[in-house]
């Protein structure tokens, strides 16, 4: 690592500017994809409030804030690790698109190296003391679904794990989003957990799966120079439109058992999506490697995402 480093000296350190910074810190941040992590928190507090018929707001608001400063941590270590092993820089021009290229804030000089390894320190310490905190003073066994969430974090890119390099990125992607984040936001707000909770996490897990495998599209050629050897690395654009499509599957197919475990056909209103799941399917594989009519999938995906995301809170305010 220090042979890159010394590599990229020039993006090492950038003369301090507060507002350059500020820019900077957002970008990466990156709000709009807070998303991901909202979703199966809200879930979870509609199971929660279906239990217990009310909400602890505080502790809420602490979990949220806990969870979003993992996700910029996380951004803050792929930035980093990207920018060094080439994938950001090896996009090519008629490559990049909103979805590929991660948060491009050192590419464009708005962060250095130095500046995003604090961001990614800072947020992750604030992230542990708050899962300390929550511990401490509310539910103990959250610290460790906490742990578990934020080395995912760091793994996904970090030397020596480096997750996403060695194509088990989408799987711990999916358990951090979909089980991990649902059990631990329900676990806080109920003190109680079971395997069905768990469980009703799986829609949300292969859904975020997908939009993470969609989005690697426009990365491919840059991950394939750089060793990023995830699946659809692995796979090629084309064989892996086949896995996009059996992901869609698997969370329409774990919908459905879910509806008929816990008697709430409401679990069904997930199924509406599938024709936009099957428009997706359809750009990806007519335009695998023709990266800017395939971001209409990249979008569509993402959309796919929030309105699951919607009816699963619905079902969830009336699971028994």
């Amino acid at each position: 690592m220090k042979a890159m480093l010394q590599q990229h000296h020039n993006h090492m350190f950038l003369p301090f500017n507060g507002r350059r910074i500020w820019q900077g810190f957002w970008q990466l941040a990156d709000p709009k994809i807070w998303i991901a992590s909202t979703v199966p928190m809200l879930v979870a507090v509609a199971l929660a409030y279906a239990k217990t018929g009310s909400l602890d707001w505080g502790w809420m608001a602490i979990a949220f804030v806990g969870v979003y400063l993992i996700e910029i941590g996380k951004n803050a270590v792929n930035e980093f690790f990207d920018f060094l092993s080439g994938t950001d820089r090896y996009v090519e021009g008629d490559q990049r698109t909103p979805f590929s290229g991660g948060k491009k804030t050192i590419i464009q000089g708005k962060l250095s190296l130095f500046e995003t390894g604090v961001i990614a320190v800072a947020t992750l310490f604030a992230a542990f003391l708050i899962g300390v905190y929550i511990a401490l003073y509310c539910e103990p066994r959250i610290f460790w679904i906490g742990m578990a969430g934020g080395i995912i974090a760091i793994a996904y890119t970090f030397p020596p794990f480096k997750l996403c390099y060695r194509g088990l990125g989408e799987i711990f992607i999916g358990i951090a989003f979909g089980p991990l984040i649902v059990s631990g936001m329900y676990l806080m707000l109920t003190h109680t957990w079971s395997w069905e909770i768990a469980l009703i996490g799986l829609p949300v897990a292969f859904l975020i799966m997908n939009v993470i495998w969609i989005n690697q599209y426009p990365d491919y050629q840059a991950d394939l120079k750089a060793g990023k050897r995830n699946w659809v690395v692995r796979l090629g654009p084309e064989r892996g439109v086949k896995v996009y499509a059996w992901f869609y599957a698997a969370a329409y197919a774990s919908a459905v058992i879910l509806a008929v475990v816990s008697r709430n056909p409401l679990w069904l209103l997930v199924l509406a999506t599938i024709p936009w799941a099957v428009q997706t399917v359809r750009i990806a594989r007519r335009h695998a490697r023709n990266i800017p009519q395939l971001t209409a999938a990249n979008a569509k995906t993402v959309q796919i995402y929030q309105v699951v995301g919607l009816a699963m809170i619905i079902a969830s305010l009336f699971q028994i």
